[in-house]
């Protein structure tokens, strides 16, 4: 436990995991809350929020979960409202939904592109649309994105529509960043290489070993710089940095974690 983020009142979107174990925003909500933050934990599935509420509160911390399609303008309005009803108001966005669909522009249909867009750059339009008029309210505000090395670099697999939501996440995030830099508000982008979430197995189990996910998880890690993928901790930890007033003079940054993946792929 500690005080990094002491009484910052923090949403977390995408804060469940998509299978069992520890996804991005499931360790970043839990991290953050062992750093004295409050939580406003969101996502569309009630039992993977529910999760990561009950963790928090097993450890003392203090998480407000709310279920919502943070692609819905109403019901993301409706989460900031919810949030700033509950805790007074918002000190820290950290965007973390998003989705993964295999495939090239000949391959992709139309109806994944559009989810995909949807759910990785329309979420985080509408999430900041209706939380940044509650940091203007109180001067002051950290926003965290998650991109993906994918948005700089092509590491294998056509998956066109997520690369390119990516690409858009950084330009996105450097807007903000510097529209709303003299009234306090900080934008920052982390951008993990191959992580071992559980996001990555539906997706990619196929597209890299014909269904066998111990050879998918082996042929990433060799991948790797490192001999091994990163997990969820480490763009938590990365996302706690950029969250807290250690970084207050830290703005449209884009930090890359991948352990050195993005130096050896051009």
């Amino acid at each position: 436990m500690g005080d990094r983020l002491q009484d910052k009142i923090v949403i977390v979107t995408g804060a469940g995991s998509s299978g069992p174990g520890w996804g991005n925003g499931k360790a970043v909500a839990v991290l953050f809350a062992r750093q004295g933050a409050r939580i406003f934990a969101v996502d569309n599935n009630p039992d993977a929020v529910d999760e990561t509420q009950g963790i928090i509160d097993g450890e003392g911390g203090d998480c407000t979960s709310h279920v919502a399609d943070v692609t819905d303008a109403r019901q993301v309005a409706a989460m900031a409202g919810h949030c700033a009803e509950v805790y007074g108001g918002v000190d820290v966005l950290h965007n973390n939904v998003g989705i993964l669909q295999v495939g090239g522009p000949v391959e992709a249909s139309e109806e994944s592109r559009n989810m995909v867009f949807d759910v990785n750059i329309k979420s985080m339009f509408l999430t900041c649309k209706s939380v940044i008029p509650h940091m203007l309210e109180r001067g002051k505000g950290a926003i965290v994105n998650i991109s993906s090395v994918v948005g700089i670099r092509y590491l294998g697999v056509p998956y066109i529509s997520y690369s390119t939501t990516k690409g858009a996440v950084l330009a996105f995030t450097r807007s903000i960043a510097v529209q709303y830099a003299d009234q306090g508000i900080r934008a920052n982008t982390i951008l993990p290489g191959m992580m071992n979430t559980p996001m990555i197995v539906e997706p990619l189990k196929d597209a890299y070993a014909g269904g066998d996910v111990q050879k998918m998880i082996d042929i990433r890690d060799k991948q790797c710089p490192t001999g091994k993928m990163g997990d969820a901790w480490d763009v938590a930890h990365a996302a706690l940095f950029l969250a807290s007033d250690e970084a207050k003079y830290v703005n449209g940054a884009e930090l890359v974690v991948d352990g050195g993946l993005s130096c050896k792929v051009s």
